[in-house]
């Protein structure tokens, strides 16, 4: 089941890059050899280049995986509301960071599902060539893209990659789609937690107001106002709206 999943992960991370990059996109899957022998023909030459770009791929995996997928939003929304509430360090940053991973692959589980049935299975039957995998393999990836991302941030790097304006979606290439995207979830996550802090803020306020009232100006704001915002952030349930929300965000 775990081998599963990572062929998934494996094949969206590889096929986002190699679709970004036109140049590419028609380079065939390398069969490693690993030796060390000189390169007579261009064809040694090109194969051991293939391997090359191969490797660099897994060693930007991670960043792939977090820049094409929802985890860009989800853990700076987490961020900012940890700071809203005052709690530096609770949770800790390898709590808010799982919980970003697993409701990524919760969100992102359609897609890499789509991506297993159209793409790696038939290719791995050998029913479909390598091209086809792979263009099989970016769509769902750059269909999920589109829905997050605004016109505005689309324009914006359009314009200054000097293309024509485009007919429709297939028109615009990955490599302009990437950054407009997570231009779009930078924006949304700022807004998101723009909201998340209002009423923490007012909480800070009225407890700083009735201190300075009462002649306590010396005592911290902050050390009276977190217990506040905790029972309230509990009393409302705040983890079970913040999740629903983000999780229907992306449902769109």
């Amino acid at each position: 089941m775990k081998f599963g999943i990572l062929k998934k992960i494996m094949l969206t991370i590889g096929v986002i890059v190699l679709c970004a990059l036109p140049s590419f996109c028609a380079m065939s899957f390398p069969n490693i050899n690993i030796s060390m022998q000189p390169a007579n023909t261009p064809q040694d030459f090109t194969n051991g280049m293939q391997i090359l770009i191969w490797l660099t791929i897994l060693s930007l995996a991670p960043s792939i995986l977090i820049m094409t997928t929802s985890f860009v939003r989800i853990v700076i929304v987490l961020s900012l509301l940890r700071q809203a509430l005052g709690t530096t360090t609770l949770p800790p940053n390898q709590v808010l960071t799982s919980l970003a991973i697993i409701l990524t692959f919760f969100i992102m589980s359609p897609v890499f599902t789509k991506i297993n049935n159209d793409a790696l299975q038939p290719y791995m039957k050998n029913q479909i060539t390598q091209q086809a995998a792979l263009d099989r393999g970016i769509q769902p990836v750059r269909d999920f893209m589109f829905k997050q991302t605004n016109d505005k941030e689309l324009a914006l790097f359009v314009r200054m990659a000097k293309l024509e304006k485009p007919k429709d979606t297939n028109d615009i290439p990955t490599y302009v789609l990437i950054p407009a995207f997570i231009l779009s979830e930078l924006k949304i996550a700022f807004t998101i937690g723009f909201v998340i802090y209002l009423p923490f803020l007012v909480i800070d306020i009225v407890v700083s107001s009735i201190l300075v009232a009462m002649g306590m100006m010396f005592l911290p704001p902050t050390m009276i106002a977190l217990p506040f915002k905790l029972i309230m952030f509990v009393m409302v349930d705040g983890w079970y709206l913040l999740v629903k929300s983000l999780v229907e965000g992306f449902a769109r």
